[in-house]
Order: structure tokens, then sequence, then C-alpha cells
């Protein structure tokens, strides 16, 4: 059976994916380097199932190191790779932007080299909404401008789909690239707003709110984006890229209203100004996924939001503690 290597197996959504990859019946190579932005101790959560099944292959290495890499294809020969790890943030890239380049672009090239002696059928690159930078054309679709990203996070996404494509012309590998648009439930990184503002108005403490509040995301729950990623691996297609998100912004007074009715606690807002790097909105514009990889987000944002704080009170994370 051919096998599947998932970079970032140990993340948010790289471990979701996994497990799904698994349940499915895939061979799974796991890949991450625990980098110390959150807890290990978070991440060795997120494998707990994943290490218990049979097909899965555990790898810990570092994208930056371009020979570990080559070591690790020459040995486990993956016939797809699913590209999920990245240094992520928009607003620690501004403070630590040579450390996004070497990871997000220079790790994702180490990547691509390694299929060049060790070809893949597909490689799927984990791209982001940030690319399309601070657009006041909404929704956001896939042929739209994209060379004025608005952080060092964006750049290193938008240069990553770039090299993408260069291998692609290279080595006539078909690559896909998979813009996310604001993921979030159960095992997200603890610095996002949602699980961020979930702790503080859990705890009564007080929330910053950045901005007048009507910045707006696409936010898109954790099962829809492993649905897209699944779809867009199993279409493989010359190189293409797909926004996946839900199409339905959310205010940022209106995720703070929600989450307070999903806690039964009010929120304690403290003013803050607009952040550097951030954008007015994202709005994925969905139909090219819609139209070839079936895509269709079904959880809607409260739903979404309701089951998030179900696992946030039953999970043992010390991030609910």
């Amino acid at each position: 059976m051919a096998a599947i290597l998932v970079t970032g197996s140990a993340g948010f959504i790289g471990s979701h994916t996994t497990e799904r990859l698994l349940s499915r019946g895939n061979i799974v190579i796991g890949l991450d380097n625990f980098d110390p932005f959150y807890p290990r101790t978070i991440k060795e959560r997120n494998l707990t199932t994943a290490l218990a099944h049979p097909n899965f292959r555990w790898v810990e290495a570092d994208l930056r190191d371009a020979d570990k890499i080559y070591s690790l294809f020459k040995r486990h020969r993956p016939a797809y790779v699913l590209h999920l790890a990245a240094k992520a943030g928009v607003r620690p890239s501004i403070k630590d932007p040579s450390a996004y380049v070497e990871t997000n672009v220079n790790g994702t090239l180490n990547l691509l080299r390694a299929c060049q002696d060790f070809p893949v059928e597909h490689f799927v690159f984990a791209s982001s909404s940030s690319v399309y930078g601070d657009s006041a054309q909404v929704p956001f679709s896939e042929a739209a401008f994209t060379d004025k990203p608005a952080s060092p996070y964006a750049a290193t996404k938008k240069a990553g789909e770039a090299l993408c494509f260069t291998y692609h012309h290279l080595l006539h590998m078909p690559v896909t690239c998979l813009r996310f648009f604001t993921v979030f439930g159960p095992r997200q990184r603890p610095d996002l707003a949602i699980c961020k503002f979930v702790r503080l108005i859990d705890a009564g403490e007080p929330i910053p709110l950045f901005g007048d509040g009507t910045t707006s995301r696409d936010y898109t729950f954790v099962d829809d984006i492993v649905d897209g990623t699944l779809a867009a691996l199993d279409n493989p297609a010359g190189y293409e890229i797909y926004n996946l998100g839900r199409s339905d912004p959310v205010s940022l007074r209106e995720m703070v209203k929600t989450l307070e009715r999903a806690l039964g606690k009010r929120a304690t807002i403290t003013p803050m100004p607009e952040q550097p790097g951030d954008v007015r909105t994202t709005y994925a514009d969905v139909s090219k996924a819609r139209r070839r990889l079936g895509y269709e987000p079904k959880v809607e944002f409260e739903a979404g939001i309701q089951r998030f704080v179900a696992w946030w009170r039953e999970s043992e994370s010390p991030l609910s503690r």
C-alpha cells in the first residue's frame, strides 16, 4: 500500500488529518519537529491515537535539516506528500521573519528537492488565506492578485506556492496548493483567538479585542478542512490552487458573542489598537473546490464553537487548567 508523508502530523490540522487517513486504511509517515511555539506535551497528546495504529510510522525531524529529509524519503519512499507543517502566526512572524523563511520556505524546498530523487504521485501544500493580503475584493478567488502579502508569514506562504509551481514545472509532478481559511476546532493552537478567548473567558479574565471589533474571518471547522484536504489529495491534476473555507465571514464581536453563549459566561473586554500584519477580512470563494473536489463545508460556526467548548471542558490538556 502506498505511503503518505504528512508533515506537521502532531499539530492541530495535521493530527486530525493523520487520524482520518489511518481510519480509511492508508499508511502514514508522520513528521514533526515539536517546535517550541507551544508546549510539546500538547502535540504529544495529539499523536496518541496515531501512535497506537499499526499503519503509522513516526519520524521526529526538522524540515530545515535537508539530510534528514532526504534520508526519510530514501527509507520510506512516500508515494504522496501532504505538507501541513509550518512556522505559524502572523504577528510572531513580524518579530522573527528569518525563522519563518527558514522553516516555511527552505523547509518546503527541502521536501521538493527530495522529490527529485524519490518522485511522488502528488504533492499537496498547505497554504493560507493570508496570501490575499488586505484585499477589498471579496470573496477571495483563487485567480485574485496575491502579490501584496501583509506579513512575513503570508509572504512565506506565497513563496511556498511559487516553489511548488517551479517543481511542478521541472519534475512534471502533480502539485496542489490549499489556501486554508481560519481553521478552528478541537486541538486548536493555544495562541489563536478562539482558543485564547475561551481560556480567558472561562477563567473570568479579560480578553484583548484588537481594533473596533468589525474585522471578520472566514472561520472554518477542522473537519471540513480535512474533508477538503483529502479530496484534493485524491484528485491530482497538474498544478492547482483551491480555497478551503466556510465562505461565511464572522465579525470579531460576533465571534465573542458566540463564545459567550457557548460558555454561558460574559466576556470582559480590554480594547486594543489594531495590530500590524492583520487584515480587515477573509472570505473564501469555494466554488472551484466545490465544483472540482465536491467540497461542501457542513459545520456552521456556532455548532463548531459548541463542539470546541465541549472538547475544551472534557479535555485533560494543560491548556484547560
